[in-house]
């Protein structure tokens, strides 16, 4: 039985839908949920700015506490026990990966719940996903969530 659910969220459609599973599973067994942000200033669209600026990096974290305030917004209006916690990992995919594992063994979570498509983009093709590193370093269960159909009429 879960008792201690970490969702990981970015701002992409397919954290929403992890959310939406978050809650479900949260709901049906009463269980507590942490939603996670791993403040990320590596996305390739930033690479374009020499060095990555402090400044660059605080827009993240803005959009981070902004991400996580709806979170707690829809666990609230659930009836769903939650905290939030927003951490910062400046060194790409491995790292964001890193930072969500480190979390679910700080929190004791009983399972990992994240989508499998975010804000990662080309950097995803290239480096692989964010959750298939967390697979690979968790020995926690993990509940990967799509975005959407992956086939035509499925």
């Amino acid at each position: 039985m879960y008792r201690r659910i970490l969702v990981a969220i970015d701002g992409s459609r397919a954290s929403g839908r992890a959310m939406e599973q978050a809650v479900a599973m949260a709901l049906a067994t009463r269980a507590e949920v942490s939603a996670v942000f791993v403040a990320d200033d590596t996305d390739p669209s930033f690479e374009t700015v020499p060095g990555n600026p402090a400044w660059l990096m605080a827009d993240v974290v803005a959009y981070g506490k902004g991400v996580l305030s709806r979170a707690g917004e829809r666990l609230s209006a659930a009836g769903v026990r939650w905290t939030t916690r927003l951490t910062e990992a400046p060194h790409g995919d491995a790292t964001v990966a890193e930072a969500i594992v480190a979390e679910a063994d700080r929190w004791s979570a009983d399972v990992i719940v994240m989508g499998t498509h975010g804000h990662r983009g080309v950097r995803r093709m290239l480096l692989g996903s964010v959750s298939e590193l967390v697979v690979s370093q968790t020995a926690r269960p993990v509940l990967l969530v799509r975005d959407g159909p992956t086939r035509r009429g499925t």
